[in-house]
């Protein structure tokens, strides 16, 4: 299946209202030399956002970039956020500081590779060294150049950071033009992030709320995600062998858990309840978080055996709204009373619950209004155990 293709339906996008907000935000220009944003970079200073994270440049148009910095031409400045002091998140410019941090490190990532590498990025945070020394995964870093003519060619190519010899120091020293955004009003309040990110990322594709809430919110309990969304029977029940890039499935798995955990406290818009979910969990314990992970592979394992189909619509995609109610349903008590113990329901019963016509209406039309979120969640109790 195309990591790319619309797997899943969601349709409370079509009922999120648009609601004008204004922000004070300031924006400083800053020139960092190359050595100091490599160091950002390897401290953790500065961040690769998670949905940042696909490298997709190859070796040669990196090592135009890195010749350009060399013979001393400008490049594109790069937009950082200020996520807190000494932090910072990259909105724009991913490609060029990644380059830069490979040509430093002397590896270049092979493209066959690339999305272990996302999986490796995702839930460390970072390449670990014995992840960027590994062949398996990288390849060394030469420029490739090519001559201005077939028998002159370019006395850069072919050579790396280690071999630069007098153009090491200019190199190390050039600066590049770095635009530090900061929210300072409404405080408290990080809805200007989702704003920021889509308006000045220029990577030529529109974001989607979790890509940037995955950024925002990291935690141990996002790292319980993605071990999760790993698990076999899981991947079995969406029909997807692949993590998805975009993170459609890291939502379905964090829709779920809002809904078991803080269903009575909804109330519309699902991207601020989300939101206002994942910046809470980044304080979740971790017994809590290690039950959390027990439970939902325990749901798994019961529910395999409703088949393939039992989260797939008539659409043949997978319902979030769906999932979620099944999801509630059959693990609330067990999660109040911090047990293992899942109400399993007969598997006629959750098809009946999908041909249900209330419960249809509610998962299509106004699916983030609480009125429809309550009635879902209701009628998944109702019809799967009564």
């Amino acid at each position: 299946m195309d990591i790319n293709e619309d797997w899943f339906e969601d349709f409370t996008g079509e009922d999120e209202e648009y609601f004008f907000r204004e922000y004070e935000v300031t924006s400083s220009p800053n020139d960092f030399n190359i050595k100091t944003l490599f160091d950002f970079i390897e401290s953790g200073v500065v961040k690769i956002p998670a949905f940042q994270r696909n490298f997709v440049w190859d070796i040669k148009r990196s090592s135009k970039l890195i010749e350009s910095l060399i013979i001393g031409l400008p490049i594109p400045q790069i937009f950082l956020y200020e996520e807190s002091k000494n932090s910072f998140l990259v909105i724009d410019g991913q490609q060029r500081l990644m380059s830069i941090y490979y040509f430093i490190k002397r590896r270049f990532p092979k493209k066959e590779k690339r999305i272990e590498l996302r999986r490796v990025f995702d839930t460390e945070g970072r390449i670990p060294d014995e992840v960027l020394f590994d062949n398996d995964y990288f390849t060394d870093f030469n420029l490739m150049l090519a001559g201005q003519l077939p028998d002159r060619p370019n006395k850069l190519s072919k050579l790396n950071y280690s071999t630069l010899g007098d153009n090491k120091t200019s190199f190390d020293l050039r600066t590049i033009r770095n635009v530090i955004i900061k929210q300072n009003l409404p405080e408290g309040d990080d809805s200007a992030m989702f704003e920021i990110f889509n308006r000045l990322n220029t990577g030529g594709v529109n974001l989607k709320p979790q890509e940037i809430r995955t950024s925002m919110y990291h935690s141990p309990f996002y790292q319980m995600l993605y071990r999760i969304n790993l698990n076999d029977n899981w991947r079995k029940m969406i029909n997807r062998s692949e993590a998805d890039l975009n993170m459609g499935d890291i939502e379905i798995l964090l829709r779920g858990f809002a809904m078991l955990i803080e269903s009575e406290n909804y109330k519309p818009s699902m991207t601020k309840f989300l939101n206002n979910f994942s910046k809470n969990a980044r304080s979740m314990k971790a017994d809590s978080i290690e039950y959390l992970e027990n439970l939902f592979n325990e749901f798994c394992k019961i529910s395999i055996r409703f088949g393939e189909e039992a989260f797939i619509s008539k659409s043949n995609k997978v319902n979030i709204s769906i999932f979620e109610s099944i999801f509630c349903a059959m693990c609330k008590t067990a999660s109040e009373e911090k047990s293992l113990d899942i109400k399993i329901p007969e598997t006629p019963k959750v098809f009946a619950l999908k041909e249900n016509p209330e419960f249809t209406k509610a998962i299509q039309r106004d699916t983030a209004s609480k009125k429809n979120v309550d009635l879902r969640l209701e009628l998944a109790n109702r019809v799967l155990f009564n």
